[in-house]
């Protein structure tokens, strides 16, 4: 199952959310990939450490060689690290991609990663993490992916932005991936004590969008486990967050 974590705004926890259920699939014996298309890395850094800054091969080689004709390409195998958790696999980003965005599009290289995860069949599970904008490398991951999950922060600037994502994906559908499903909406940083986090949740209930019964609340263990490049699972193995994503990793399994 090839999952993509989208949202156009920025800051919303598509990075933790995406590297959290990665983990939880890893830890339940799934070989997973995550896949990290955001320029800014932090789905790399948070798997990979200090690692991350001395790979030699990363997406960007990746797009590079789409621009490139070679009789010897590399195998798309050859992008993919491991990391410190078995079973849990990266492909990392690099800034360089903000450089090759514009010759990408241009050239129609859209499908290109669909095409090369249709050829893989060695991972149960792939997480695709996204940019908070709608881009050539968003748009590459909605075409690669069979379903798509949007991390929500209870804010009302991100439910301006929510049904203009919806949008957005049902265009992708329509034109690129018949395949495509929004598999739910994940309440992330919710506070249930606080007025309006509840209200705009109801809101959303009233609205009859897909929300996943499961949300995630706010937490100082959170940057702990970022700064200590490990995922919850590892990091606090029993504490509520950890909880929290276990029971979301469990609502996707029923989908």
């Amino acid at each position: 199952m090839n999952r993509v974590i989208f949202n156009k705004k920025g800051g919303v926890g598509k990075s933790t959310i995406t590297c959290n259920l990665a983990a939880i699939s890893a830890s339940k014996g799934k070989k997973t990939l995550v896949i990290d298309l955001d320029t800014q890395g932090n789905s790399t850094h948070y798997l990979l450490g200090q690692q991350s800054n001395t790979l030699e091969s990363t997406l960007a080689d990746f797009y590079t060689n789409t621009l490139n004709v070679s009789l010897f390409p590399k195998d798309f195998s050859d992008f993919i690290y491991e990391t410190g958790m078995p079973n849990l696999y990266v492909m990392p980003s690099h800034p360089g991609m903000d450089n090759l965005h514009a010759k990408l599009e241009s050239r129609y290289k859209i499908y290109k990663l669909k095409e090369a995860l249709d050829t893989m069949g060695e991972f149960d599970n792939i997480f695709i993490d996204t940019p908070p904008a709608l881009n050539f490398y968003t748009r590459s991951a909605l075409i690669a992916a069979n379903s798509c999950i949007i991390p929500f922060d209870c804010d009302v600037f991100s439910k301006q932005a929510l049904y203009s994502l919806l949008d957005t994906v049902a265009e992708v559908k329509a034109d690129h991936n018949p395949n495509l499903e929004i598999e739910g909406i994940v309440v992330n940083q919710f506070q249930k004590r606080a007025k309006l986090p509840t209200q705009l949740l109801e809101e959303l209930i009233d609205d009859n969008l897909k929300l996943f019964k499961s949300m995630i609340s706010p937490s100082v263990k959170i940057r702990e486990s970022h700064s200590a490049s490990q995922s919850m699972i590892q990091y606090a193995p029993n504490h509520k967050i950890t909880e929290e994503f276990k029971s979301l990793y469990q609502e996707l399994k029923k989908k």
